[in-house]
């Protein structure tokens, strides 16, 4: 799996690039705040349909378009190769003048293609698979629960179409079930009515929890050895998935199931009378707290209060651990998150880092080039060259990154570029 072409119009500082690409190791140097980030957030966008560093996707317009244009608009498009057959995925943001209340006057539309047809986002989730490495993941670890729930479907929705259709209308649900709450507190409905809404969050979060618990199984069990290489056998790194049930008959057996490694992907998750259980035990919480639920006004059991931790040699590393150990376990998680997609779909995915050996001691920043190395194709970027060696650096092919231009690096002449397309 490889991207072979993209394109990106009026993205962040790209005013326009088109990039070809081969299935091999690309090393992309500039100074700060010339567009490489932004090369990597543009692939994963179309791969995941959201950006890991904007809050709205308004922000990916070019700046210059957003002043200069009467419908400012950004353009993204890649090809790509995936059991040996080219695909394409584009995107075009657009924001136009609003004909009522918009936000100043404007409103913004998204479009989504895949091979030319327009696609939902979840239709396009999972096409291309891509595993991004930022310094910031250490959030993964430090950050709040949202960060480690938002991890899990980003992953799991890329291996799992039912997954992400589940998880869109459980978070449906659970809003209107919110909205309903709020209803009967102020005495606008009756607690009867969240009968059926009970029921949809517990058969819908069922198939949640099920995933999460099976991936973070397969997910701990790479981990544990990732991190125990990475530390000279001194740390020992356990994920554990927390829920919001309390351990009782029903859901135990389900947890020693799923968290059993050797489990195959299809049959990873309960079927017939076992996913049941998992349902009747949703639905036994909802009953146990309704009242709680009632006065505040929000759903506060089920999958999206959950959440995952890190456990090293013993202890939360969330709230123990040091920035170090907090930034292996980071590392050790989305190096075990290659190991997953490749076994699940058969290829490699997409390797994104972004300037991840400036956050690594020399040691671990040894092990991630060697680990990446095995992949069809990875995308790095770097403020400039130390470190890498020069093994790494004669396999891969060198761009230079210049206020938003991309050209081969000086450093590489014609012909080892025309050598290594």
């Amino acid at each position: 799996m490889h991207i072979c072409h993209l394109e990106l119009i009026n993205y962040r500082n790209y005013a326009r690039l088109e990039l070809d690409l081969t299935a091999r190791i690309h090393l992309f140097q500039g100074d700060n705040a010339q567009g490489k980030t932004n090369l990597l957030e543009a692939i994963y966008y179309l791969a995941t349909t959201r950006s890991p560093l904007a809050s709205q996707d308004r922000e990916l317009i070019r700046w210059e378009s957003l002043q200069d244009e009467v419908i400012p608009n950004a353009q993204l498009a890649l090809r790509f190769v995936r059991a040996g057959e080219e695909n394409s995925i584009e995107a075009s943001l657009v924001q136009e003048p609003s004909e009522g209340n918009g936000a100043n006057g404007t409103v913004f539309r998204r479009q989504l293609r895949y091979n030319g047809v327009n696609r939902r986002a979840m239709d396009i989730v999972g096409k291309l698979n891509v595993v991004l490495f930022l310094p910031e993941d250490i959030i993964l670890v430090s950050g709040s629960p949202g960060d480690r729930r938002r991890y899990l479907d980003v992953t799991l929705c890329q291996l799992d179409e039912l997954y992400c259709r589940s998880l869109a209308r459980y978070n449906r649900v659970v809003t209107q079930r919110n909205a309903l709450l709020r209803q009967i507190r102020e005495r606008a409905s009756r607690p009867k009515e969240l009968a059926y809404w009970d029921g949809q969050v517990a058969h819908l979060g069922a198939y949640v929890m099920a995933r999460r618990m099976w991936a973070i199984a397969r997910l701990s069990r790479d981990t544990s050895e990732i991190q125990s290489a990475l530390t000279g056998a001194v740390e020992r790194l356990e994920l554990r998935y927390e829920h919001t049930l309390e351990a009782g008959p029903a859901i135990e057996p389900i947890e020693a199931a799923l968290y059993d490694p050797t489990l195959a992907w299809r049959t990873g998750v309960p079927e017939g009378e076992a996913l049941d259980l998992l349902e009747e035990q949703i639905k036994d919480a909802l009953r146990r707290c309704q009242q709680e639920e009632i006065a505040r006004g929000v759903t506060i059991s089920g999958p999206h209060r959950d959440d995952m931790r890190f456990i090293i040699n013993g202890f939360d590393a969330t709230i123990y651990g040091s920035r170090g150990q907090q930034r292996t376990a980071a590392l050790a998680l989305k190096l075990a998150e290659v190991s997953l997609m490749q076994r699940l779909v058969g290829e490699m995915p997409v390797l994104l880092l972004d300037d991840v050996l400036s956050e690594l001691d020399r040691r671990r920043g040894q092990y991630l080039l060697e680990a990446i190395g095995q992949a069809e194709q990875v995308l790095v970027t770097t403020t400039n060259m130390e470190g890498f060696g020069s093994a790494f650096l004669e396999r891969a092919q060198l761009w230079q990154v210049q206020a938003g231009a991309v050209q081969p690096h000086p450093q590489t002449s014609d012909d080892e570029v025309d050598s290594r397309s």
